[in-house]
């Protein structure tokens, strides 16, 4: 019989980290939530910052209260992608990380394809478009803060700093360096040769490792500063997403994913890159996932956009819940606006439900003034662009996909789990909630051995939490809906 295991992982979403204990008898998780924190960006002048110190200690809390658990195995770190801390020479944070919410990479898109056409990067890195890549923000500071750069001694993502703020060891797990479009997706390693064509600092990359390795552990320092032992460090899947990808509770290979939570990440998990011209035009990503696999998905803005549009609300003094909110939203007619959730506009923080506003204006259609209106026009129009996306997945690999297994925290919002039945057709499959922390967990089980390979990981965690089901409905109204959404946005194709 296999001993029980005593896991721990840390999760940094976009507003709370997460330090979650998990307990494996051999057939099922167990997950316990033991330490939260806040995990808000800081603007200082003109610039939007990781509060990276605070949250070291928030590690350092999750750690101490892990000890009365009894003892802990390993642990493992998962972050979002593409943001990055740079080291002096002598090892230290040379100053708080850039959130990637912050405008210093408005424009440097087309500064790089000056350099290197956009086709070429695409088939140098099948890597999607996204201003704030890696290796954008790269680009930006060499042009507006060389003097950082030549300061600097090592950049590590942010995982990867957390896990040598703790550890001492410098790596570049592989799921989160494919993140930043500077890794051959071919090799897995990085372009080395790209990155000097930008005239960057090729020299301050560490290593790639691959997940499911013990890397190291707890530093003396640490140990004894927090009263602890020196629990193995294993390099998980520390992209949240591919984390979350992990933990997908399919039976078998073949399947569409939705990470939903601030963005909802939609793809499939392919044995190769998938890099055309199709996928070029449809602006799809190839990023590492476990194993070495490939994560071809879309990055969708996601949840943000309710997220956001709450903030601005609750600024307004309305102090309104997210059960208030799909209230209001069920009792307004169906599509009676609808937008792109990915519009450039949409991406930073502000007034969400004004800039929904103004783009239904422009684009000729009612406008959403109740809070209902604006809510149920980002369901639709989110349920929409993954029916699209769906499509789009189909007519690359030439096969269709009758279930959709959606995982993450979004799965807790059953109204948007419906629409996305009604709007692609499929059967949605909705669970498990903790999906990031749980695929960091299953990492952790392979790298010791516990487990065998994901197809046993990924039965685990079926067995460990219960799944909800929805089925299409209302297909007509939202046949008609995909048409004119089609129509608005041709560009979608």
């Amino acid at each position: 019989m296999t001993p029980s295991k005593h896991l721990l992982a840390f999760d940094f979403g976009a507003s709370s980290g997460r330090a979650m204990l998990g307990r494996f008898d051999g057939e099922r998780i167990d997950l316990e939530e033991i330490h939260r924190f806040p995990n808000d960006p800081v603007q200082v002048g003109d610039t939007l910052h990781w509060d990276v110190l605070r949250l070291f200690h928030e590690i350092k809390q999750g750690l101490i209260k892990a000890k009365g658990f009894g003892p802990i195995d390993s642990f493992g770190i998962d972050t979002w992608g593409v943001d990055f801390g740079l080291l002096d020479r002598d090892g230290r944070l040379l100053e708080n990380p850039v959130h990637y919410r912050d405008t210093r990479t408005q424009g440097v898109m087309d500064q790089v394809f000056q350099v290197i056409p956009k086709d070429i990067l695409y088939q140098r890195t099948g890597t999607q478009f996204l201003h704030f890549n890696t290796l954008y923000q790269l680009f930006a500071l060499s042009r507006k803060r060389p003097e950082l750069l030549e300061r600097a001694g090592g950049m590590l993502l942010m995982p990867d700093l957390f896990l040598y703020l703790l550890t001492g060891r410098r790596q570049a797990e592989f799921t989160i360096a494919s993140t930043g479009q500077m890794v051959n997706p071919y090799t897995g390693d990085w372009d080395r040769d790209l990155i000097e064509k930008l005239d960057l600092p090729v020299g301050l990359l560490s290593p790639i490792v691959h997940p499911g390795q013990i890397v190291g552990s707890l530093s003396g320092q640490i140990c004894a500063e927090l009263g602890v032992d020196p629990i193995p460090a294993v390099a998980v899947t520390s992209h949240d997403t591919a984390s979350a990808v992990v933990a997908v509770p399919a039976a078998q290979d073949d399947f569409v994913y939705i990470s939903s939570g601030t963005w909802s990440l939609m793809g499939i998990e392919s044995p190769v890159p998938l890099i055309t011209d199709q996928t070029y035009a449809f602006n799809f990503t190839n990023e590492g996932g476990y194993n070495r696999t490939t994560r071809f998905l879309k990055n969708i803005m996601g949840l943000w956009l309710i997220q956001e549009s709450r903030r601005q609300w609750n600024r307004e003094g309305a102090n309104v819940s997210y059960a208030d909110l799909e209230r209001e939203a069920l009792d307004c007619k169906p599509f009676g606006s609808l937008i792109d959730p990915d519009a450039d506009v949409l991406g930073f923080p502000g007034d969400m439900p004004e800039r929904i506003r103004a783009l239904c204006r422009e684009t000729g259609q009612a406008v959403p003034e109740k809070r209902g209106e604006v809510v149920r026009c980002i369901y639709e129009s989110l349920a929409l662009k993954y029916r699209v996306t769906k499509d789009q997945i189909e007519s690359v690999t030439g096969r269709r996909y009758p279930t959709l297994h959606v995982v993450g925290g979004g799965t807790k919002d059953g109204l948007l789990s419906q629409f996305t039945a009604n709007a692609t057709g499929s059967q949605v499959v909705a669970g498990p909630i903790e999906a990031t922390a749980l695929g960091n967990m299953a990492v952790q089980l392979l790298a010791q051995g516990v487990l065998k390979n994901l197809a046993e990981a990924r039965q685990v965690i079926a067995r460990s939490f219960a799944l909800k089901k929805y089925q299409p409905e209302d297909q007509a109204a939202w046949q008609d809906a995909l048409k004119r959404y089609r129509a608005i946005y041709p560009t979608l194709k």
